[in-house]
């Protein structure tokens, strides 16, 4: 049988979009390195071959070894790396996705430094949520409130759906087993819904810590995406994954998961909004840079907003 380990590596301008690779991939006691352009995962029940290129972001559970070629392939082919806890339901530590263009990143910087503006985008996010609702000249404090009180109603609505009991709420950060077995489906789509959403964040060159709903941790931006979809895709796939039965729930929920994702395109659609959302007005040409994965364009600043081309000498003949 041909394994993809065994096809001729792709040149860059084959890589795949962000948008049309798989969400996620979760790994456990393996060890991981690479044949050609393949990423292997070796374990008890053999090795198996995972084309770099089409992966979103890379999950490492308990038990896992990567080698320095491995992650080198994956930082090649643009791969998110996110070192988890068992389930993939705790985030340990991320490796940063490989993009070159910073239109993104300096549009979300602008829009997070005015205050103004900075609320302008939380608003959207709530609209794109909840579109029956008009969130403009609602403050932060009403806006919390209004989402707080959405999600305890999508928490009803959906218990009564599956069938399910629903007693709140309920986690404790790093007692997975804690919880019943709702509330285990909820965090680990949760946690998948962050691992997806920190994948786009980093593939299209934003900056994760600069977030416009949450705030102070190194991956706002990725959780406010994430936001996005939790009442859409991630509470209705975590019910009904419980209601099946509750052995093995976080593994049953990142199938299930990965599943819908694929199924609603949503890689596609969080392309689209991280871009809607920070730069609407993005010119064609900006757009094409920051999903080439050959774009390597550095560029100086001068004044009034002028880009100089970088790697020559500006020492002679230019007026200041």
């Amino acid at each position: 049988m041909t394994t993809v380990g065994r096809r001729g590596a792709p040149s860059p301008r084959e890589l795949t979009r962000v948008s049309d690779r798989l969400s996620f991939v979760y790994l456990e006691r393996a060890v991981i390195h690479c044949a050609d352009n393949a990423i292997t995962a070796a374990d008890g029940d053999g090795v198996r071959h995972l084309p770099s290129a089409t992966i979103g972001t890379l999950l490492l559970g308990p038990g896992t070894k990567i080698s320095q070629q491995a992650i080198r392939l994956l930082g090649e082919s643009g791969v998110g790396v996110v070192w988890v806890g068992e389930h993939g339901v705790r985030y340990y530590a991320g490796g940063r996705a490989l993009s070159r263009s910073a239109a993104l990143a300096e549009a979300q910087a602008r829009l997070w430094a005015n205050p103004r503006s900075r609320l302008d985008v939380a608003r959207s996010m709530y609209l794109r949520r909840f579109p029956d609702e008009d969130p403009a000249g609602c403050s932060r404090r009403k806006l919390l409130g209004m989402e707080g009180d959405r999600v305890k109603t999508c928490y009803r609505r959906e218990a009564a759906r599956t069938g399910i009991r629903w007693r709140g709420r309920q986690y404790v950060p790093g007692d997975f087993a804690s919880g019943d077995a709702p509330n285990q489906a909820v965090t680990a789509a949760g946690q998948c819904m962050y691992g997806i959403a920190q994948s786009v964040v980093a593939a299209l060159g934003c900056v994760p810590g600069l977030g416009f709903v949450h705030s102070g941790h190194e991956l706002s931006f990725a959780l406010d995406i994430a936001d996005l979809y939790k009442t859409e895709i991630g509470i209705p796939v975590a019910f009904e994954v419980a209601a099946e039965s509750e052995e093995d729930v976080g593994a049953r929920v990142r199938r299930a998961l990965r599943d819908r994702v694929h199924a609603t395109g949503l890689l596609e659609r969080c392309v689209d909004d991280v871009k809607a959302l920070l730069a609407p007005g993005l010119a064609a040409g900006a757009a094409e840079e920051v999903d080439d994965p050959l774009r390597d364009r550095v560029a100086l600043q001068s004044d009034r907003g002028e880009q100089l081309e970088s790697g020559h000498n500006l020492g002679e003949g230019l007026i200041w």
